[in-house]
């Protein structure tokens, strides 16, 4: 790294820029090394927390978003506006395109045709009439204006008014010349005032105090800025390896012991439990559960023969059926066909 190499004063710069240099980077990389090891560790916090909580409370939010927001308007929007909108779009049609296109058609197209031949055969003459008659006036109107306001202007403004345009013209360069003249003598006398009472004593300021003083300051930021840089590359090496001597601490003095108590004294205990607890309370729960079931199906087909005892005492025993003959001649029923139908007729 660069504080392990001597302070030697490198080609351009002077002992001064080394006696900036050494206690800077000092005070500076005191100040970085926590900076720089809190800001790793919010890193590591911030990514912990979004792989952790983040991540999935946006998956949900998403889930709920498109649940709440997006899944009823679709519905809606498929199931209940798509077919409203077919269906406005017929009564629009049915109401309204189909009467105005007929009118369009049966009125409109009429009234135009009409109105075109009233156009051609009346207006277009008439129209021509009135346009020849107003081009006979308008040129009667144009030679008076000519010979009454255009012609006595002209003359007007060759012999009256040119003569006084050229006599102002005159008169105005002659005195913009004396202006001009005054205006540069005040001015040049005001400049070198300026220049000898204010410029030249700003130069000699910035000469002699502003740009010391500026490359001084310059070297200041240069070196504090260099000492920010290395500050911050010798925290970045600082930092993981505070991270790693810390993970370490807490491998050991939380994680190794857990995990040697889980491996060595909850995983037997464990074992013992299940072994002597957990599988005999389990397989008598399978018994009792067996013998619970037995009584219940006991309890059942007792019941089953009471019922089917009472019915026949009260109804009678169930009639034999008859073997069906049709017309290939005799053939007996199926016997499983038979008993099954006792069975329900038993049962019933």
């Amino acid at each position: 790294m660069d504080l392990e190499k001597s302070p030697e004063p490198a080609r351009g710069e002077g002992c001064l820029v080394v006696a900036i240099r050494v206690p800077v980077r000092i005070v500076v990389l005191v100040l970085v090394v926590p900076v720089r090891m809190v800001c790793d560790a919010l890193v590591v916090a911030g990514r912990f927390l979004n792989d952790t909580v983040f991540r999935p409370l946006g998956r949900a939010l998403l889930w709920a978003g498109r649940a709440v927001f997006v899944w009823p308007f679709a519905g809606l929007w498929r199931h209940v506006l798509v077919p409203s909108g077919r269906a406005l779009g017929w009564l629009g049609k049915v109401l309204l395109v189909l009467p105005a296109v007929a009118f369009h058609r049966h009125v409109l197209t009429p009234l135009g045709h009409a109105a075109v031949w009233v156009y051609a055969r009346v207006l277009t003459p008439l129209g021509r009439a009135c346009a020849t008659a107003g081009t006979a006036v308008w040129a009667g109107l144009a030679w008076l204006g000519r010979h009454l306001v255009v012609l006595p202007s002209a003359w007007v403004y060759r012999w009256v008014l040119t003569p006084l345009g050229h006599a102002g013209a005159w008169c105005g360069k002659g005195l913009l010349w004396a202006v001009t003249v005054l205006v540069t003598g005040i001015g040049a006398g005001l400049y070198w005032t300026a220049r000898v009472l204010l410029v030249l004593p700003a130069l000699a300021v910035r000469r002699r105090v502003l740009v010391p003083a500026g490359r001084l300051l310059g070297v200041v930021a240069r070196e504090v800025g260099a000492a920010f840089g290395h500050a911050w590359r010798v925290a970045g090496y600082l930092s993981p390896a505070v991270g790693r001597f810390l993970g370490t601490l807490l491998r050991w003095t939380f994680a190794e012991p857990a995990r040697w108590a889980y491996r060595r004294v909850l995983t037997p205990v464990g074992h013992v439990v299940r072994d002597t607890v957990l599988r005999p309370a389990a397989e008598a729960g399978r018994r009792v559960g067996r013998a619970t079931r037995q009584a219940l199906a006991s309890a059942r087909l007792t019941a089953g023969q009471a019922r089917a005892d009472i019915r026949r005492m009260l109804v009678g025993a169930p009639r034999t059926p008859r073997p069906d003959r049709g017309r290939g001649g005799a053939r007996a029923r199926d016997p499983r066909e038979a008993s099954g139908r006792r069975d329900l007729l038993t049962k019933g």
